[in-house]
């Protein structure tokens, strides 16, 4: 039987705000367990929650990103459930009047195409805090810090139909809440957090088949492997005679399986009712203006601006305008050198082999975007080669000077233009290979291309890679044909 697979994402995106969503309490990560909760964020008798503004700006600003329904009036619910790490018995989120309501999102998959994806919500909501089992045996700890701090959780359409697309929508948005710099999306520390609802259904069929939900994924890796994992277990499943049951379930990474958690609640086990300590939420159509007014320039308006201003391919647009840091480095080196092909081909090749190998984001980039700029300059006007760059790059990144001029100049290598010294060291190269020289004039057109490539690398050997590549092709061609 063919099957076809549907999934929808919910994604917790950590606001950026320097305090927690109820309360002044702060949310920086890595601090000591529990110094970061509050008599508020634990629920003690007699304390009030107070709604921080820049978790709703930065809900509203993501709404408009979007294209979706603003809230104008949203309101907090209870949502109740009892688990150690939820101190007051009740998480305070949005359920029926969230502040963002239904938008789109537009992904481009690995071929190119684009798919729209619809956002069913987006609404504000507390953390819980974390239960720890490492370091405790027969027990687990409990740490507040996380207890109130802001998020969006982020529900999506059942849109997607494969594990691929389902990582180009995370990625998506990943992309666009760093744009707008509502949340740091560093899911190491779990600031963008993935739940993943997959279902599978035959081919043709319009129902939905029993969806799983797989909690907390921390990975664009894991959100594919978590997928593919689990279709395959409900597909083998429901082929061997059996039924799958709606239940959330956790990946395994290390097993590559997923296993229950617990049963899926329904809303109404949750008993959601407004909560009494808060008030609705009326945003004034002057507020939404305000934050309109505040909105960069989103990651697809920048691609499609790179396509039309400096001519790039769809490709390699999309590559350098994934991350605010890195469309803002290609476009001050393509500022330097004046040549946007050149800068994006070093943007994307040398400079990203160089930051993966070493571990680094393009903000801790060892080559400045000025410097990477100053390079390719050098390249354009035939001081140095492509080859000799590759050298200066390295240079660069080691920190052996401040410049690619310094550089050059410190090592001496400035490539040779000079057609008379090249000429004249192309005879020795000649003489020295009297043999080779008479067999590729007696040889046949194939068997010549590759024999002047031999001639080309002892040339270049002989100039130490300082010789122009361009000049030694068209003066070597000549004496070869005399």
């Amino acid at each position: 039987m063919q099957w076809e697979i549907v999934i929808g994402l919910e994604i917790h995106a950590q606001l950026t705000t320097a305090s927690k969503i109820f309360s002044g309490s702060a949310t920086t990560f890595g601090a000591e367990a529990n110094t970061q909760a509050s008599l508020v964020d634990l629920g003690m008798p007699g304390t009030l929650p107070v709604l921080n503004a820049g978790a709703v700006r930065n809900a509203v600003k993501f709404g408009l990103a979007i294209d979706a329904e603003i809230g104008m009036t949203n309101v907090f619910a209870r949502k109740n459930y009892f688990y150690p790490d939820l101190p007051k018995g009740y998480q305070t989120s949005q359920m029926d009047h969230p502040i963002v309501g239904k938008g789109h999102l537009d992904i481009t998959l690995e071929d190119g195409t684009v798919k729209r994806v619809g956002v069913t919500r987006a609404h504000l909501e507390e953390d819980a805090g974390k239960s720890l089992h490492e370091d405790f045996h027969g027990m687990s700890g409990i740490d507040l810090n996380r207890a109130g701090t802001p998020l969006l959780e982020i529900v999506s359409e059942p849109d997607m139909r494969s594990a691929k697309e389902a990582v180009a929508y995370a990625k998506t948005i990943h992309s666009l809440v760093r744009y707008l710099g509502i949340c740091d999306g560093n899911m190491a520390e779990g600031s963008l957090r993935c739940d993943c609802n997959v279902s599978v259904r035959p081919k043709g069929q319009s129902e939905f088949g029993t969806r799983c939900e797989i909690k907390n994924v921390n990975s664009f890796r894991f959100i594919e492997k978590a997928i593919n994992t689990e279709v395959q277990r409900q597909i083998e499943l429901i082929e061997d005679g059996g039924k799958v049951v709606q239940e959330t379930r956790l990946y395994d990474p290390n097993k590559d399986e997923t296993r229950s958690m617990r049963s899926k609640e329904e809303a109404n086990d949750y008993r959601y009712f407004p909560c009494p300590d808060l008030l609705p939420v009326v945003l004034e159509p002057s507020f939404i203006e305000e934050v309109r007014g505040e909105l960069p320039e989103l990651p697809q308006q920048k691609r499609e601006r790179f396509e039309s201003q400096f001519g790039l391919s769809t490709y390699d647009a999309s590559v350098l305008s994934a991350s605010r840091e890195l469309a803002d480095y290609f476009e001050q080196v393509q500022k330097t050198c004046g040549d946007a092909k050149l800068a994006a081909n070093w943007v994307m090749g040398e400079l990203s082999s160089l930051l993966n190998k070493q571990g680094l984001e393009i903000e801790q980039s060892p080559v400045s975007a000025d410097q990477l700029g100053g390079m390719i300059l050098r390249i354009k006007d035939n001081t140095i080669s492509g080859k000799i760059a590759k050298m200066v790059f390295e240079a660069l990144a080691a920190g052996e000077g401040d410049s690619a001029d310094a550089i050059i100049e410190a090592k001496g290598l400035k490539q040779v233009t000079d057609s008379g010294a090249i000429e004249a060291m192309l005879d020795e190269v000649l003489a020295a290979n009297a043999e080779q020289l008479e067999q590729y004039r007696a040889s046949d057109e194939a068997k010549r291309g590759k024999m002047f490539g031999f001639f080309v690398g002892q040339a270049m050997k002989a100039s130490k890679g300082k010789a122009n590549p361009q000049q030694v092709n068209e003066l070597l061609r000549k004496k070869l044909e005399g």
